[in-house]
């Protein structure tokens, strides 16, 4: 079946679902198109966008090759000297301080598990660790050249799932 509409101002399509399970495609080639959901929370699940795609604000570059995209569940840069102030973060209420060059990143939004990937930079030490990992909260520490905990300027992590 192939629906074609010629328009030349605004308005809505709605499209209903076929009677037999098939493969859906909807392609909307206008770069200024907005999908909307249709249930309580307009939010769209369970689906595939390809090519160039812009989220809210963000823009998501068409990925080459067939690999996966995953993105972060949780990020955070903050500073890990004197009272630790994130700067700018996504989905991490709060960082706790658990003594010299120990962090424990609080979600905003808990993972459904502890069964996911972190990874973390920090500005003036030479080494970050896992400091454990739950469903609420992930841990780093900050060690210096010496194997010594040490507080850092610059902390950045990332949650993955």
């Amino acid at each position: 079946m192939s629906l074609k509409l010629n328009s030349s101002g605004g308005g809505s399509v709605t499209v209903q679902e076929p009677t037999t399970a098939s493969n859906r495609t909807l392609s909307i080639p206008d770069a200024t198109t907005t999908v909307v959901g249709t249930d309580a929370t307009q939010t769209l699940s369970n689906k595939t966008f390809s090519g160039a795609t812009t989220f809210g604000t963000a823009s998501m570059a068409e990925p080459s090759g067939s690999a996966p995209l995953y993105s972060a569940r949780a990020w955070v840069n903050f500073n890990g000297t004197g009272t630790v102030a994130i700067r700018a973060s996504g989905n991490v209420s709060s960082i706790t301080d658990l003594g010299t060059g120990i962090y424990q990143i609080n979600l905003s939004t808990s993972m459904t598990d502890a069964n996911y990937s972190v990874c973390g930079l920090v500005g003036d030490a030479n080494r970050v660790a896992s400091n454990g990992i739950n469903a609420a909260y992930f841990g780093i520490t900050s060690r210096n050249s010496a194997n010594t905990l040490t507080d850092s300027d610059t902390v950045t992590a990332a949650a993955f799932r």
